[in-house]
C-alpha cells in the first residue's frame, strides 16, 4: 500500500526573515519586497533618471509645430541641424504607459555633417556618476523609438569639454519595423578619465543623430576622444523625402540593466525644467506680470519672480508689439507708450540659482518718479515673456 505524506506549506521568505541573523528592520523589509521599485523606495534610490522630462510631457513652448534648427518640441529636447529642413512637434502618439512623444519630420535634403535630437544634462546631475575618477559607475540608457524607416541608428554620450578634452561614447541601435514602437537599451562603460564638468555647466549630452554623416564612427560601445556622434552606415532620415522619427520614455540610470521608467510627480517634473526654462503668459486680459516703480519720467523697473531658481541668469525676450504691454496702476501714459523692455539687474548666483531679476521698462513720457509701476498685458491674453537659462 502507499502511504501519502503530506507537509503545511511555508512562507520561505518568512522563513529566511526568522532566521538569527542581523538583518535588522529595514533588512527585514527588503527581504520582504516584492518588487524592484518597493526595493528602491525602501533604500531610498527613487529618482533615478539623470535627464529630465524624458516622458515628453513637459512643453511649456506649445505644441504646435517649429522649424529650423534649436527647436524645443518638448522641454529640454532640442533639434540641432546645420541644412536641410525637419519640423520638430510635440505629439500624443505614445507607446502604453506614456502620453506623448516628440517627432520629428524630413522636409527638405540637406548636406550638413550634423543632424540630431539632444539633451544636455547639467554637471550637478552627474556627480553621482564619478565620471573621470577610479570611481566612475556603469550606467544605462533606455528609450522607446518609432521610425518610417528601418535600419540603422546612433545613439551617443558626450563629455561638455572642448577641443582635445572631448570624449564620445558612441552606440548604435536598429529599428526592426517601421511606424511600430519599439524599446532598446544601451549600456555604458565607465569613463576613468577625461573632463567632466561638476557644476553648472553642461555635465554630459545625450545625442539622438539623425543622419550625421561627418560625425560618424566605426567605433562603438567605447570612450574615444573625438567628437563623433553617429555611426558608419547609418539611415540619414534628411535624405528621405517625410521620413519620420519619435521618442518618448528616455531614461538614463546608475546601474547594469535598464529599470522600468520613473515617473517623476507633473509639479516635479515642470519644475525641473522651469530651472532651465520659464513662460510667463496671462490667462486673463490685463494680468500683471511683475510689480515694481517708476525711477523717472521715462523708466521703471518690475521685478519678475521665477517658480524655481534657474540656473544662470536667464536670456529674456517677449511676444507681442510694446502696444499690448502697459503700466496697469503707476501713472504712464496710456498704452502704446512703452519704447523698450531689457532685463537688466540679477538676484542669485551659479550656485544658488537666480530667484528673479528686474525689467528696465522705457516709456516716451507721463510717469512721475516714486510711482508704483505694475506691467501688464493690455487687452489679450497672447503676449508672453521667456527666460532661458538652456545648457
Amino acid at each position: 500500500m502507499t502511504v501519502r505524506v503530506s507537509k503545511p506549506e511555508f512562507n520561505l521568505r518568512e522563513k529566511i526573515s526568522e532566521l538569527d541573523k542581523p538583518t535588522g528592520f529595514k533588512g527585514n523589509e527588503l527581504m520582504r519586497s516584492d518588487t524592484a521599485q518597493e526595493v528602491r523606495g525602501l533604500i531610498g534610490a527613487d529618482r533615478k533618471n539623470l535627464a529630465i522630462n524624458g516622458d515628453m510631457r513637459i512643453a511649456q513652448r506649445g505644441t504646435g509645430v517649429f522649424t529650423g534648427s534649436q527647436a524645443y518640441a518638448a522641454d529640454r529636447w532640442r533639434t540641432s541641424f546645420g541644412a536641410g529642413g525637419f519640423n520638430f512637434q510635440n505629439v500624443t502618439d505614445a507607446p502604453v504607459g506614456f502620453n506623448n512623444s516628440i517627432k520629428v519630420t524630413q522636409t527638405s535634403y540637406g548636406s550638413a555633417s550634423y543632424k540630431m535630437i539632444e539633451q544636455y544634462i547639467e554637471g550637478y546631475s552627474i556627480r553621482g556618476l564619478g565620471y573621470g575618477t577610479a570611481e566612475a559607475k556603469t550606467a544605462t540608457l533606455s528609450f522607446f523609438v518609432k521610425g518610417s524607416v528601418a535600419g540603422l541608428y546612433a545613439v551617443t554620450i558626450q563629455n561638455a569639454a572642448t577641443g582635445g578634452s572631448r570624449v564620445c561614447y558612441v552606440s548604435s541601435y536598429t529599428i526592426n519595423r517601421p511606424n511600430v514602437w519599439e524599446y532598446k537599451t544601451v549600456k555604458i562603460f565607465p569613463p576613468t578619465s577625461h573632463t567632466w564638468y561638476t557644476d553648472h555647466q553642461r555635465g554630459i549630452g545625450i545625442i539622438f543623430s539623425l543622419g550625421s554623416t561627418g560625425y560618424a564612427t566605426s567605433t562603438l560601445n567605447q570612450w574615444q576622444v573625438a567628437n563623433k556622434f553617429d555611426v558608419t552606415g547609418a539611415i540619414d532620415l534628411s535624405n528621405i523625402s517625410g521620413a519620420t522619427l519619435q521618442l518618448t520614455g528616455v531614461q538614463y540610470e546608475i546601474g547594469e540593466n535598464a529599470t522600468d521608467f520613473e515617473h517623476r510627480p507633473y509639479a516635479e517634473e515642470l519644475a525641473l525644467c522651469q530651472r532651465y526654462f520659464f513662460r510667463m503668459q496671462p490667462v486673463s486680459n490685463y494680468s500683471g506680470y511683475g510689480m515694481g516703480g517708476a525711477y523717472s519720467s521715462t523708466q521703471a523697473v518690475a521685478f519678475m519672480y521665477f517658480p524655481v531658481p534657474m540656473r544662470i541668469s536667464p536670456d529674456f525676450s517677449y511676444n507681442g508689439a510694446l502696444s499690448t504691454f502697459y503700466d496697469k496702476v503707476g501713472g504712464f501714459n496710456g498704452s502704446g507708450d512703452f519704447t523698450n523692455i531689457t532685463k537688466t539687474q540679477t538676484m542669485g548666483n551659479t550656485v544658488t540659482g537666480i530667484p528673479h531679476l528686474e525689467l528696465l521698462v522705457t516709456v516716451n513720457s507721463g510717469g512721475t518718479a516714486g510711482n508704483p509701476f505694475l506691467l501688464a498685458t493690455e487687452n489679450n491674453t497672447n503676449t508672453y515673456f521667456d527666460f532661458s537659462a538652456e545648457l
